[in-house]
């Protein structure tokens, strides 16, 4: 039987540490006046002693060593449990909230998501807005851990590639994860603050300034207003959109350049197909756009640019309703958000180096069939593709394409059309943000959808974040089993 004290023991601490994590919001109320400081102080008090007696509870176990069961129970159960404590200011604050929203809102923040089911945020306390913030930057930093720790020891995805060339972590996951940590947590606050400053410099209030680098250093997409990005046009979203590609590469290539290696941030090919592709996408639909509504140069790509970005980092900021440029940019945007970023970045959806390795391997038996006696193997990075990997990435492809079918058929049996159930489905399953249509579209939210609507996008934002096998796993007999 899977010893499951080690696991609670670590959420404990984690609920207790986002417990103590709330006097921060509360300040801003506290400072802003609005009376509404006393919902994080009870929301503070629920969740550290919560966190506190799990942690006591389990205290006699050995949490140094973990087993792959109790590995992937903990990477599941953490991004299951903290959007519960995470929700319980949402249910507290907002007007007739209900625990769907609460749990909904909570999800899409730490698993970066962005999209959100409230409007009228203009008119929240400065705490709640700064609280969504907050859990996207936690769970940005969260995932990286995850995506260079958990996920690679655990085999899911094909993301055992990027084992030999970041950390060995076979043995001792979770004082390898601590020292992991504190490397990325440093460059992960000094990003965030370059991007505040920046933002200041670039006309931002100081509070939009601060959510706004919370949200997009995370790739997470949450704004203090309804407006999105659109409210800061111009200059700003050139710098977003650095700040955004910034987020979405490699971190572990962060801590090779603070090492004083620079080549591997430079020759890794995840790096150059993800700028190349956003350069390519942007002047394409810039073009479209010059051609098609004869929009100017300078204004079109960076509209362009700044969209297309904040769409395949998974971010989801919108600066215009780009469904109004027309069908063709739709699909755009629809597919490139099934792309997706770097590994080990705060990235999300499929990533562009599971693309690498299909590609190479479609181009390895084309290559075959031309010539039966020959010897080709797919690579990647200038390396050969171990069977493993191989056949680690394809199963992700399928398990990804049903788990978006079966839940856009989901969607629709709720009552929604076809586009906002396909595009839905994939901005949960992708944790992209916003998705198509006139309910869920750039200028819309998820609020107007009914309940079973949201618990299914809840489901999908959650094992899309996990990367979709890290949760199935543990719904197998085989696994309880062993």
């Amino acid at each position: 039987m899977i010893d499951l004290r080690p696991v609670g023991y670590v959420i404990g601490i984690l609920v207790a540490f986002m417990g103590v994590t709330m006097v921060i919001p509360m300040g801003f109320d506290i400072a802003y006046n609005n009376g509404h400081w006393s919902v994080f102080l009870r929301s503070m008090v629920i969740a550290s002693l919560s966190g506190v007696f799990l942690a006591l509870a389990c205290s006699n176990a050995n949490p140094g060593r973990l087993t792959v069961q109790q590995t992937f129970l903990l990477t599941s159960l953490v991004w299951f449990c903290l959007p519960i404590f995470g929700g319980i200011p949402f249910y507290l604050t907002v007007d007739h909230a209900t625990v769907t929203d609460a749990f909904f809102e909570s999800m899409s923040a730490l698993t970066t998501t962005g999209s959100t089911v409230y409007s009228g945020l203009e008119h929240m306390p400065e705490g709640i807005l700064v609280w969504r913030s907050m859990l996207q930057w936690f769970g940005g930093i969260g995932i990286i851990v995850v995506a260079m720790v958990f996920l690679p020891e655990l085999r899911v995805g094909g993301m055992q590639i990027f084992k030999t060339e970041s950390f060995d972590t076979m043995g001792k996951i979770l004082p390898r994860a601590a020292e992991i940590a504190r490397q990325i947590s440093t460059i992960y606050l000094l990003l965030t603050f370059a991007c505040f400053t920046t933002y200041l410099i670039v006309g931002m209030t100081k509070f939009d300034a601060l959510n706004f680098a919370l949200t997009t250093v995370s790739t997470g997409g949450f704004a203090p207003t309804d407006e999105s990005f659109g409210r800061y046009q111009g200059l700003p979203e050139y710098v977003a959109s650095v700040f955004m590609v910034a987020a979405s590469l490699p971190f572990v290539r962060y801590v090779q350049l603070i090492a004083g290696t620079a080549r591997p941030i430079l020759t890794d090919p995840q790096v150059r197909a993800f700028v190349i592709m956003i350069l390519m996408i942007a002047f394409l639909l810039c073009l479209f756009q010059i051609v098609v509504d004869g929009e100017d140069f300078e204004q079109g790509f960076r509209e362009a640019l700044f969209n297309i970005t904040s769409i395949a980092s998974g971010t989801g900021y919108a600066s215009v309703d780009y469904q109004l440029w027309g069908v063709f940019p739709m699909v755009v945007f629809f597919f490139v958000g099934l792309v997706g970023g770097c590994a080990g970045s705060t990235c999300c959806s499929v990533k562009i180096f599971r693309y690498q390795i299909l590609f190479s391997a479609i181009a390895s038996q084309i290559r075959r069939i031309h010539n039966p006696h020959g010897v080709f193997a797919p690579k990647f990075g200038g390396r050969r593709v171990s069977e493993e990997v191989l056949s680690s990435v394809m199963g992700f492809f399928v398990i990804f394409v049903v788990t978006l079918g079966v839940m856009s058929v989901a969607m629709s049996l709720t009552g929604l059309d076809f586009v906002t159930s396909v595009s839905g489905a994939a901005t949960a399953v992708g944790n992209i943000g916003p998705g198509l249509g006139p309910i869920i579209g750039p200028a819309g939210n998820f609020g107007p959808l009914n309940d079973a609507a949201k618990w299914i996008c809840i489901f999908g934002m959650y094992v899309g974040r996990l990367e979709l096998l890290a949760v199935y796993v543990i719904f197998t007999s085989y696994f309880w089993r062993t």
